[in-house]
């Protein structure tokens, strides 16, 4: 499980105020914020230098898709050790069925953003792989 562990976060969002506010938040509760970016390039080259355990992602990057980075970063990255999470100030409900066709491990609303939610979606995701593994 990795409730017990130091998570390491990358943030992707291109609103500082809510990069930094969100850092803030997270670091209170024990997830260590490596690295923030605000475009699809910067979070690439992030993800792959830093190898953080969870990457969250804006699902509207100004005028670039949040879906569509998800599904670049899975495609590209060895994405055993990186998780992907996307975020918004949207309601979930707003793109159920995008969000359902995503790679990403779940969907958090910004305003409900915490460590508890984050681990909560990962110990999900690692219980289904694990679920999954078994049945084979």
């Amino acid at each position: 499980m990795l409730i017990a562990m130091t998570l390491r976060c990358l943030i992707v969002d291109d609103s500082q105020a809510v990069v930094r506010s969100a850092r803030e938040h997270l670091e209170r509760q024990g997830i260590t914020v490596i690295g923030s970016a605000a475009t699809g390039l910067e979070a690439m080259s992030l993800a792959r230098d830093l190898e953080p355990d969870v990457v969250l992602v804006d699902i509207d990057l100004g005028g670039e898709s949040g879906f569509d980075l998800v599904r670049r970063l899975v495609q590209t990255l060895d994405t055993a050790g990186s998780r992907t999470i996307l975020i918004s100030t949207h309601d979930e409900a707003d793109f159920a069925d995008l969000i359902a066709a995503s790679p990403a491990i779940g969907f958090v609303s910004k305003s409900d953003l915490s460590a508890t939610v984050i681990r909560g979606l990962l110990d999900r995701h690692e219980a289904e792989v694990t679920e999954r593994r078994e049945r084979r």
